[in-house]
């Protein structure tokens, strides 16, 4: 059944790629679709009978010296889980495209729906064989795959220079998180001889206790290897400093920003770090970074969401901060909150992407929310979607319930909740709440800009505007289903009971109570904070760690390593502690919530002048959201010109004037010099000639004479 899963995407990537000819645009389209249908199915199936993890083998794939692997399917309660996201979200949008791509005004008169859904399905089968690896080289092998994919159709549109600019910089970006993700691999295979996850697993223990040179100083293997492997994940999930990738990534058509933000590429950073967890609870300066830079992240794309005017960038920038929530949860050692949230943030994620595509649908392609307003009686559908993917990521709920509410409540307070028992109530708790407060306003305001007010823009295109097609609609109904359903149908399962976490990911029964000190006190100090420090999660608040050969885990080689799907510190208390957070603690997210959708109110419904007149007073802090803290423009001036100028400098230095100079120097200086000096001696008087030969044959004997005397 997995490997039907794994290979009917591919399968349906073929026959579109190279047979739509014989079969016709048409039935490629239904092929594609109907083969991950089929594979969305069979998924669901896997994930609700699952039983005992197992491996199955396919074939052997590398086999070179002491490396020596199979392709095999690691089936698992992780694997299950990304199963299900990603053939669901990708057999939606296969449906979805069958509306949105059917008369695309960037092809005239030229075949390419077979292609696109081509495109679509061979992504797929690259994201599944990530996420399927049983060890690293197999899912490096998917992982360069989905950025090849990724590259095909974020440049889907070759005609525009804007969308073949982005491709590009998401694959040379991305390439510089590969390299790390590589490093980490190789290291791995050096120290353990092996690829295989579960032999690296089991030499866990004396990784974190081994020193490794890099650069030319010693770490500690296990937090360098750590840090190596979150490089990887930084650039597939769009982390910052090399999160510029993902808003460019617009440019391909709205199903692909909905394959690739919601369920697939840019969940493979966080897929990686859960699959490695047994890693990273052995470097807790690791994952005191990633704890750090996922809040950060959460933070600086939310800033930049606040005054974005395109559709697509203000959810693209919003994918950039949740992924940095998940982060923090996987930092603070709780991987099956992250994998919730992961879960959860598909659904509603997918359904906003998919809605905006549904409202450029009608807008003959408008995308700048400025030229949109009371658009919501001429598409109630889509407006209702858009409403429920608002409420779910906004977090929605009733509070103090924990699990009463829409998909985000649920997962997204989750992870606040753990961060503040993480990190003590530190930095990445206020930097998540914050967060909240932003993702609610900017989350607001695109729906009142687009679906209240009045209309603006051309009032042709808000004449014609009209509802999408029903095979536009269905999906986003089946994703509301999971926007209003997921967090509450899974809460127990990935957060809300701890044995039955345990048992859900196949560990081993351990439980520890919850410290007294921390739920009296209010989170004076955090279960990976000052009392516990070093034992096997990011527990030192950012700023306060060492570095990676300073680590000092609580681990030893004896103590062994018993983990499932994915591995959590025994003496871990993170996730117990977070059930005991002060009351407080709990209602931030929902605060901040409120706060957001009370300000978007007053400055798009109440007084829609406001937002003007604040950005006019507060210029630099407007132009600096607007262009995204000048990321771009520091890349551009650090890298692009530089280059630029480097390689200007050798065309004309090196090559103008040092080669090619040389060349004419000695072409058109010295050798016609030496031509007519050898001219001269071309007299025609055979005496001449015959005064030069004795002039050598005296040279000759008198420095034989020399050479022979000298032995």
């Amino acid at each position: 059944m997995v490997t039907i899963i794994l290979f009917a995407p591919l399968v349906g990537a073929i026959l579109a790629g190279f047979g739509w000819k014989i079969m016709g645009e048409t039935a490629a389209q239904w092929t594609t679709t109907g083969l991950l249908m089929l594979a969305a199915l069979l998924s669901w199936v896997v994930f609700l009978t699952l039983g005992e993890a197992h491996t199955v083998t396919l074939f052997r794939f590398i086999e070179s010296g002491t490396l020596s692997t199979d392709w095999a399917i690691r089936v698992d309660r992780l694997t299950a889980i990304m199963l299900i996201v990603v053939t669901t979200v990708s057999a939606l949008v296969h449906l979805y495209s069958f509306g949105y791509m059917a008369h695309d005004p960037q092809f005239e008169n030229t075949p390419y729906r077979a292609r696109f859904f081509a495109y679509l399905s061979l992504f797929t089968f690259a994201m599944l064989a990530l996420v399927t690896a049983d060890n690293l080289v197999q899912m490096f092998f998917g992982w360069e795959g989905v950025g090849l994919a990724s590259y095909l159709l974020i440049g889907f549109y070759y005609k525009k220079p804007s969308a073949n600019a982005a491709a590009i910089k998401a694959f040379v970006v991305n390439r510089v998180g590969d390299f790390g993700f590589a490093l980490g691999i190789v290291a791995l295979f050096y120290l353990t001889d092996s690829i295989q996850f579960d032999q690296i697993f089991a030499e866990m223990p004396r990784i974190a206790e081994t020193e490794l040179r890099f650069l030319w100083r010693d770490w500690n293997a296990a937090n360098l290897i750590a840090f190596l492997l979150f490089v990887g994940a930084m650039g597939k999930s769009a982390q910052l400093f090399l999160h510029t990738w993902l808003p460019d990534a617009m440019e391909g058509p709205t199903p692909v920003s909905a394959l690739i933000h919601a369920a697939t590429m840019v969940t493979a950073g966080v897929f990686l770090v859960c699959r490695m967890s047994p890693l990273m609870e052995f470097a807790p300066q690791a994952t005191a970074f990633i704890t750090f830079l996922g809040a950060t992240t959460a933070f600086f794309a939310a800033t930049v969401g606040l005054v974005q005017n395109d559709i697509k960038r203000v959810i693209a920038y919003s994918t950039c901060s949740q992924l940095g929530y998940m982060f923090v949860a996987a930092g603070v050692g709780v991987y099956s909150v992250a994998m919730f949230h992961l879960l959860t943030h598909a659904f509603f994620k997918a359904m906003l992407f998919l809605g905006a595509g549904s409202v450029i649908h009608a807008m003959h392609h408008e995308q700048d929310m400025r030229n949109y307003g009371a658009l919501r009686h001429k598409i109630p559908m889509t407006f209702w979607a858009m409403m429920i993917g608002t409420l779910a990521i906004t977090g929605v709920g009733i509070p103090l319930t924990g699990w009463l509410g829409f998909a985000g409540f649920v997962s997204k307070d989750a992870i606040i909740e753990s961060a503040w028992a993480g990190t003590g109530g530190g930095y990445a708790f206020w930097m998540l709440v914050i967060a909240a407060l932003f993702t609610s306003f900017y989350s607001w305001r695109l729906m009142f800009m687009t679906f209240y007010g009045k209309a603006r823009g051309s009032r042709h295109t808000h004449d014609h505007a009209h509802e999408s097609p029903r095979v536009m609609l269905i999906p986003l109904g089946v994703l509301a289903v999971g926007a209003v359903f997921s967090g509450m149908v899974f809460y127990s399962s990935f957060f809300g009971n701890h044995d039955k976490v345990l048992s859900f990911f196949g560990m081993p029964a351990h439980h520890v109570e919850a410290s007294e000190t921390l739920s009296e006190t209010g989170g004076e100090t955090g279960a990976h904070g000052a009392e516990t420090a070093g034992t096997g999660t990011a527990g030192e608040p950012a700023g306060e760690t060492g570095t990676p050969d300073e680590a000092a885990p609580a681990h030893t080689a004896s103590a062994g390593l018993d983990y499932g799907a994915i591995y959590m510190d025994p003496e871990s208390t993170v996730m117990d502690d977070a059930h005991h957070a002060p009351v407080w603690v709990k209602l931030s997210p929902f605060i901040a919530m409120l706060i957001g959708f009370g300000t978007a109110y007053w400055f798009y419904i109440v007084n829609p002048t406001l937002p003007r007149r604040l950005a006019e007073s507060q210029r630099p802090l407007y132009l600096f959201l607007l262009n995204k803290w000048y990321f771009d423009e520091a890349y551009d001036f650090l890298f692009v010109r530089s280059a630029k100028g480097l390689g200007r400098l050798l065309w004309k230095r090196g090559d103008g004037d040092i080669i090619d100079g040389s060349i004419n120097g000695i072409a058109m200086g010295v050798i016609p010099f030496f031509t007519k000096l050898a001219g001269r001696a071309q007299s025609g008087y055979i005496f001449t000639y015959a005064f030069a030969m004795v002039a050598g044959i005296a040279i000759l004997v008198t420095w034989m004479t020399i050479l022979g005397g000298a032995h």
